[in-house]
């Protein structure tokens, strides 16, 4: 079993930055992928970047260059660093887990971009 915990959602401005943090509490070193996922308000989850154990990295196409995920097997944790946000990356941001076919999920954080 794998808990996962998000931090580092909020509010930012059209332009701006926000960096989100996963916090897991096993060691994720021989995890398959860690990635993180969003949800919009009536649209369905949807992938957003992901880093695999053997560190490959794959990004859904709409945050290509602007969000970069950094996977840390020391410190079991993976973050996702957002620039140049717009309103449509409004979600709830969820960390993943996904190993051996057995997916675990955070409890979400909700980033609101907004001026």
């Amino acid at each position: 079993q794998v808990q996962l915990v998000e931090s580092g959602g909020g509010l930012a401005q059209p332009g701006g930055s926000l960096r989100l943090s996963c916090a897991a509490s096993t060691s994720i070193f021989h995890i398959d992928v860690m990635g993180w996922y969003r949800q919009a308000p009536g649209k369905q989850r949807e992938l957003v970047a992901s880093s695999s154990s053997g560190g490959n990295t794959n990004y859904a196409g709409s945050v290509n260059v602007r969000f970069t995920i950094s996977r840390d097997n020391a410190k079991n944790t993976v973050d996702l660093q957002m620039n140049s946000l717009k309103p449509e990356d409004t979600a709830v941001y969820y960390c993943n887990a996904r190993n051996w076919g057995e997916n675990y999920w955070g409890k979400g954080t909700l980033v609101t971009v907004s001026s």
